[in-house]
């Protein structure tokens, strides 16, 4: 049984060592960040590994491509919800200038995300604001109510709807909708005042 193992083993390397520089120009034709793509590529190669290692190695190939593809999928969805979260945390107004007719709404957030595109380039200075965002909106969720931040994280940061949602809390879709509702509330407020 090892000497099977240890030959699926080398086929297996053999084929991701044939792969790798066809998988890297996709991913960088993708995501146009040299970086990015190569953690694409090693993620996409570990999944492989670790979930279809044991398949015929006559379905590698497929299996590979989508693997691939869904990682590729995945890092724009996060990109989506990054963009989104830094386009919100800057253009959050100053005190006194907060309209008050209008409080942010998970319809306003779900509008905002379909709105947001893929890849788009940017200057030292948007990665450093992006990152100054990102660090004010975990230290905002750290403060939410525990059910309030796994319903905002699971909707807006996995990307998963209200009924799924649900399901992976053990809740109504209602709740789901309440404690989402209120997050977005919360983050809102917060953010305004933790922005320097």
């Amino acid at each position: 049984m090892s000497d099977a193992h240890s030959r699926i083993r080398q086929e297996l390397d053999a084929f991701l060592a044939s792969v790798e520089q066809r998988a890297f120009k996709t991913a960088l034709y993708a995501v146009r960040d040299e970086d990015q793509a190569l953690d694409i590529v090693q993620d996409s190669m570990m999944k492989l590994a670790q979930h279809y290692a044991d398949s015929p190695s006559a379905e590698w190939p497929l299996l590979f491509q989508r693997v691939l593809q869904n990682t590729i999928r995945d890092y724009f969805r996060r990109s989506r919800v990054r963009n989104l979260w830094v386009s919100l945390v800057g253009n959050l107004r100053g005190p006194g200038e907060q309209d008050s007719d209008h409080e942010p709404s998970e319809g306003d957030l779900l509008d905002a995300m379909a709105a947001s595109s893929g890849y788009v380039a940017e200057s030292a200075e948007t990665t450093v604001n992006r990152q100054q965002s990102l660090d004010l909106m975990e230290r905002a969720l750290q403060k939410l109510p525990a059910r309030q931040r796994e319903a905002f994280l699971l909707r807006y940061w996995e990307g998963l709807d209200v009924h799924e949602t649900a399901q992976v809390m053990g809740c109504s879709e209602g709740s789901v909708k309440t404690h989402c509702s209120r997050a977005v509330q919360s983050l809102s407020g917060m953010l305004q005042s933790l922005k320097p």
